[in-house]
């Protein structure tokens, strides 16, 4: 008994993919930070970083039922094909993630309600038929990961120049890492009509627009400096970090195996999230 609880509690844990919606939740209070330029109020931070955490898993969770038959060739072990959950036990954990995230959001305020159930719908439609849109569906997860720091900076009040372009950041960087994303999946794409760019254009062009759109990060991330709003702390941790996800950037476009190019892909994701984190919490210095 003890260890089928166990199974049960580990397979929802990934189901809620917890990396991504406790960055989600992150991003939301990273909005309110930088909006408010310090520790906005502790309720705020509180029902932001559950909302976002509980609207991103409850995403996540029926991502994985709309991918259940692509998962059975690139990731069997996941929990519905490998029967550790089963789908009467995902839709219930899921309408539980998505009633919490929408009472976080209706506590605060009216407009972050109307936006997170939005945002709520746009993210089902991409689970359901968006993500076989290739390109344009890359387009939307990109722009809802930016709009989780608008979203915060609307909770706080107001929305900024370090918002607005912490958002962009996050825009492109997703963007880059969502079409390299598309090609390790190439082979499950063969069961349904994906129009990925890897599927449609080979793994190793999509990967050099990956790369393209990197750059895009690359380049603006110097913008905060250059225009006054943030300091030589900023700069150093920035820099140091692009040398960093420059390096990984070139190995994922030269990576020889999908093993090798979700390495990669994985290091970015945790840089990126490693250096928000670092950032955000030297704003409450």
């Amino acid at each position: 008994m003890t260890s089928t609880i166990a199974t049960k509690l580990r397979a929802s844990a990934e189901l809620i993919r917890m990396d991504l919606a406790l960055g989600a939740g992150f991003f939301f209070v990273a909005g309110e930070i930088f909006a408010f330029g310090g520790l906005p109020p502790f309720h705020l931070v509180i029902l932001g970083f559950l909302t976002l955490f509980f609207i991103s898993g409850s995403a996540n969770i029926s991502n994985d039922y709309f991918d259940r038959e692509v998962d059975r060739v690139n990731l069997p072990s996941r929990p519905l094909p490998s029967g550790r959950i089963s789908v009467t036990e995902l839709w219930a954990l899921f309408s539980l993630f998505t009633a919490s995230g929408m009472i976080g959001a209706a506590f605060l305020g009216p407009l972050v309600l109307v936006l997170v159930v939005l945002f709520w719908c746009i993210a089902l439609a991409y689970n359901i038929k968006l993500k076989d849109a290739g390109f344009a569906g890359n387009l939307v997860v990109a722009a809802c990961i930016g709009m989780t720091i608008v979203l915060g900076a609307i909770a706080a009040g107001t929305v900024n120049g370090v918002v607005l372009t912490f958002a962009a950041l996050a825009f492109f960087f997703d963007l880059g890492l969502e079409i390299a994303a598309d090609t390790m999946d190439v082979q499950g794409d063969e069961q349904r009509s994906s129009r990925s760019l890897a599927h449609r254009w080979g793994r190793a062009r999509a990967l050099r627009i990956s790369a393209l759109w990197l750059t895009v990060f690359f380049l603006v991330t110097p913008v905060p400096f250059l225009a006054g709003w943030l300091g030589y702390d900023y700069l150093l941790l920035i820099g140091t970090a692009d040398l960093w996800m420059i390096a990984c950037t070139v190995r994922l476009v030269a990576s020889p195996t999908i093993e090798e190019g979700r390495r990669q892909i994985r290091r970015l994701y945790l840089t990126w999230g490693l250096f928000v984190i670092v950032f955000t919490l030297t704003r409450l210095l």
